[in-house]
């Protein structure tokens, strides 16, 4: 007989369970993920698998721009769909066209690239910087300490940590790591083999580490003298997250150089495509007499699936979205009223937080070590990973930048309600870490 019963409900079959288990055995354990099972999620909403309500921080590590389940995003994948979801780089599509219009007319005259990930965009800037100074034997980049720039062999070696590299060498020949937000290191740094420097404007995963105005502008300035490219990961801090279209636009705001300052590449990811995969690199026109927009041509760089129909139509719908709804505003105020919170935290908070800051929608609070804190010192855990797991449990999900700061990327249409309970409630978390 057939049975016409349906399924217990996941709290009953524990779906959790099982999900985890195929995780166990099938995936490779290349992330320790939270305990945890997403089920869907609506706007800054996310339910895991038994009915739990989340409010989204994290938004995906500063993916989910709109959230999630986006009306708009869900409409263009299913209308370009029905056209053309893939076709090869070897022909021309006027989506690709377009979104790199947009994306060139947000910064400067020049020319864009797509690939898939914010790691291949890096590896673009680094083909793009070798190609640039191969006739004078010119290869190596300098990059931060704290830097993170992808887990490819070379974005390893690029980023300005150890824990990364750990198991991977001999690593990538060619980059050299200088401390952050100090120009002068950068000029002792430079050898005859220097062809970039690579930055991020927002330091994400070392720590929420904006670059000082005068470090940017110090760099332009030093790049031009000594013929070097300056290029900016924009990654994770890029595509309005700070309130602007790139964090260097925004931190150069109130200088001399905020309308004269140019990259000479910039890579970016991430919210660009709002969840759907989807990474680019944009090279300005021409830098130190060179024409850095053809440099390369065909056959020099390339990519299967990188600028596809279907993920520019999502990319272009995304940009539509944000400048049609002003959220580039939105982020700015609604940062600003969250930088000015956490502020307030760290001042009548100072036995828990050592400090609060970020741009925008790119926030974070840095904790005191865990042995300065009763609450977490007996567990023997980042005093980041305690706190928010402790932020999981009250219904929060962020995510830990180090072993000490707390970061926050929610999505830009949130909203101030929604925004403010979930602030509330972390308060309420760091509060209790006294008692």
């Amino acid at each position: 007989m057939k049975d016409i019963v349906p399924g217990a409900p996941a709290i009953v079959r524990n779906e959790h369970a099982e999900v985890k288990a195929l995780f166990h055995e099938h995936v490779v354990p290349s992330y320790g993920r939270f305990d945890i099972t997403a089920s869907h999620g609506v706007g800054s909403l996310v339910w895991d698998v038994s009915g739990r309500r989340y409010i989204d921080l994290g938004g995906g590590i500063a993916v989910c721009c709109l959230g999630h389940a986006h009306p708009e995003v869900t409409e263009a994948l299913a209308e370009q769909s029905r056209r053309l979801v893939h076709v090869s780089n070897l022909y021309f599509q006027s989506h690709q066209g377009q979104l790199a219009r947009t994306v060139t007319s947000h910064l400067a005259p020049g020319r864009v690239f797509f690939c898939n990930s914010g790691a291949e965009a890096n590896e673009g800037l680094y083909k793009l910087a070798r190609r640039f100074g191969h006739d004078e034997g010119r290869f190596e980049i300098l990059t931060a300490t704290h830097s993170f720039h992808g887990r490819t062999l070379a974005g390893i070696a690029a980023t300005g940590q150890d824990k990364v590299k750990q198991g991977f060498g001999p690593l990538t020949p060619g980059f050299r790591h200088v401390p952050f937000n100090d120009l002068l290191a950068v000029e002792d740094a430079i050898s005859p083999a220097t062809v970039a420097v690579l930055v991020e404007g927002i330091q994400g995963e070392g720590g929420i580490t904006p670059a000082t105005p005068e470090y940017l502008s110090g760099l332009r300035r030093l790049c031009d003298e000594r013929r070097i490219l300056l290029l900016i990961d924009a990654v994770q801090c890029g595509h309005f997250r700070s309130g602007r279209y790139q964090s260097f636009q925004r931190i150069l705001e109130g200088t001399s150089d905020k309308e004269s300052f140019v990259p000479d590449g910039v890579s970016m990811a991430k919210s660009m495509g709002g969840g759907f995969p989807i990474g680019a690199f944009w090279v300005r026109d021409k830098a130190h007499g060179v024409e850095l927009g053809t440099l390369l041509g065909p056959g020099s760089h390339g990519t299967t699936f990188g600028g596809t129909p279907l993920g520019c139509a999502v990319a272009s719908r995304i940009f539509h979205v944000i400048e049609r709804d002003g959220l580039e505003a939105r982020v700015r105020q609604d940062g600003d009223w969250m930088s000015e919170t956490l502020a307030r935290w760290a001042r009548e908070m100072p036995d828990i937080l050592r400090a609060a800051r970020g741009l925008g929608f790119m926030q974070g609070f840095e904790l005191r070590p865990r042995e300065e804190i009763p609450a977490l010192a007996s567990v023997d855990r980042p005093a980041s990973l305690q706190v928010v797991n402790r932020l999981h449990e009250a219904g929060i999900l962020t995510i830990p930048s180090g072993n000490h700061v707390v970061r926050f990327l929610p999505a830009y249409n949130i909203g101030r309600p929604l925004l403010g309970e979930a602030l509330s409630v972390v308060e309420h978390v760091l509060r209790s870490l006294r008692e």
